[in-house]
């Protein structure tokens, strides 16, 4: 009988455990009311469909925003979407916040957005930064996301927040991986994007349905090639270190980097401090401090991230495939993603149709920036540069891709032939190469330098 008594009690807490994780869900919507909503923002309306919440776009007013009374923290959202034409624009708002001195007293909301695009762009899945830091994770950094929306039907969003983890899907296709800590706790809306004064636009509507939510949940896995953008500063998270990524700078002392030419690190001209490297003004002349530095390691494929900081008027670069065989006085020799203020800097205006630019590969191909793709002098920007093993190559700037190129092919070797770089032999083409931070002599910062090689 003790036996028996001991085996039930234990299929009991079987039982028990197996029920408390199952997810517990929460509708938000009755389909039929919108208790537990209420309106911000601008002056769109909401009205009920059958069994969906409709958004209606009026004109003459700002972002409109249909508001849970309650706020959340760490949970799973889901809910299908319906935008019916391709010009509309809408997202759904979560972890966010309502200031009500914006917009003339108007009031905006901002915080973290799903994104909802209808258009070519197929930006579904993304997150953006409403009313605050503009585009966090672009699809350009998950392509095989892009194709996951459908147009013209109910779409199944899904949104995933534990700590300062964030993970979207689109209709169960893994879209985007952040990690960023700006808010943690917030309310979740529904969006009518505002259409300024174009009547034409006037009535478009979006349909929101099945709406619900838990906090009792296990995290969903995440495919490994899905690019994780983290803004925690030095720091891979276990995804990261789990799918090959390292940090090529620790954010204490300059272990892995030397000077170019050079048999450690410069005495001078660089400074490390609160997990950040700069190189130090020296008034715009070109590796006269500290000089260039370059990793000690050699990189044939991989996927390179990094943090730029630049003050007014200042010049650097990042450089791949650096030999270092050239033994040239001034800066060292190799492929550069160019990293300028393009407003204030002379060099932005040389070379051939920008090719000097901001995120350009220096003096070959101009990079082709969005406007919303750049942040202020003196904000973070995100680079990355991506060398696949058959020699395909792209440039990206705060998410957003802004050239690609393939090294060694006809076009690659007419544009060098036309270049500053043509006397070098093979420029560009080695197998393998150091990674260069340049001293161009103006301040510029980086941090979050990190690197996955590519097989």
């Amino acid at each position: 009988m003790r036996s028996m008594s001991f085996a039930l009690g234990f299929l009991f807490l079987l039982s028990f455990h197996a029920k408390a994780q199952k997810k517990s869900w929460n509708n938000l919507f009755d389909g039929k009311t919108l208790n537990g909503w209420k309106q911000m923002g601008g002056k769109a309306k909401y009205e009920i469909e059958k069994g969906a919440i409709a958004g209606i776009t009026v004109p003459s007013t700002p972002n409109s925003f249909l508001v849970t009374e309650k706020e959340y923290e760490d949970f799973i959202l889901e809910l299908d979407v319906l935008i019916p034409d391709t010009t509309t624009n809408s997202g759904i708002q979560f972890r966010s916040h309502f200031n009500p001195e914006a917009n003339n007293g108007q009031g905006r909301v901002y915080g973290f957005q799903y994104e909802l695009d209808g258009s070519s762009r197929a930006w579904t899945g993304g997150i953006y930064d409403e009313g605050r830091r503009g585009w966090l994770y672009p699809l350009d950094l998950n392509p095989a996301a892009k194709k996951a929306y459908r147009r013209g039907v109910f779409n199944h969003v899904k949104i995933e927040c534990r700590g300062n983890t964030i993970k979207t899907w689109v209709n169960g296709i893994p879209a985007s991986y952040l990690v960023d800590t700006a808010d943690t706790k917030g309310f979740i809306a529904l969006q009518v994007h505002s259409i300024g004064n174009d009547e034409k636009k006037a009535g478009k509507k979006i349909y929101w349905k099945n709406i619900r939510i838990t906090e009792n949940f296990k995290d969903s896995p995440f495919p490994a090639g899905v690019y994780v953008l983290n803004y925690s500063p030095n720091v891979l998270t276990e995804s990261e270190k789990q799918n090959g990524w390292k940090l090529l700078f620790n954010g204490v002392n300059a272990e892995g980097w030397k000077g170019a030419y050079k048999p450690g690190f410069p005495e001078k001209g660089w400074k490390i401090e609160n997990g950040i490297i700069t190189v130090l003004s020296s008034q715009g002349q070109e590796s006269t401090n500290g000089g260039d530095i370059v990793t000690v390691d050699q990189f044939s494929a991989f996927d390179l991230s990094f943090d730029f900081k630049l003050t007014t008027g200042a010049n650097s670069g990042v450089k791949y495939f650096v030999t270092l065989s050239e033994n040239n006085t001034g800066s060292a020799i190799g492929l550069e993603y160019q990293v300028l203020d393009d407003k204030v800097h002379p060099d932005a205006k040389k070379g051939v149709d920008g090719n000097r630019t901001l995120a350009s590969l220096y003096d070959l191909i101009t990079a082709k920036k969005p406007g919303n793709a750049l942040h202020a002098i003196g904000e973070w920007n995100k680079g990355r540069i991506i060398v696949y093993p058959d020699n395909r190559v792209e440039h990206y700037l705060n998410g957003q891709k802004v050239l690609e190129y393939v090294r060694g092919s006809e076009a690659y070797r007419t544009l060098v032939a036309a270049s500053k770089y043509q006397k070098w032999p093979n420029f560009g083409e080695a197998e393998q190469g150091h990674l260069l931070l340049q001293d161009h002599g103006d301040e510029v910062s980086f941090r979050s330098i990190k690197i996955k090689e590519l097989k």
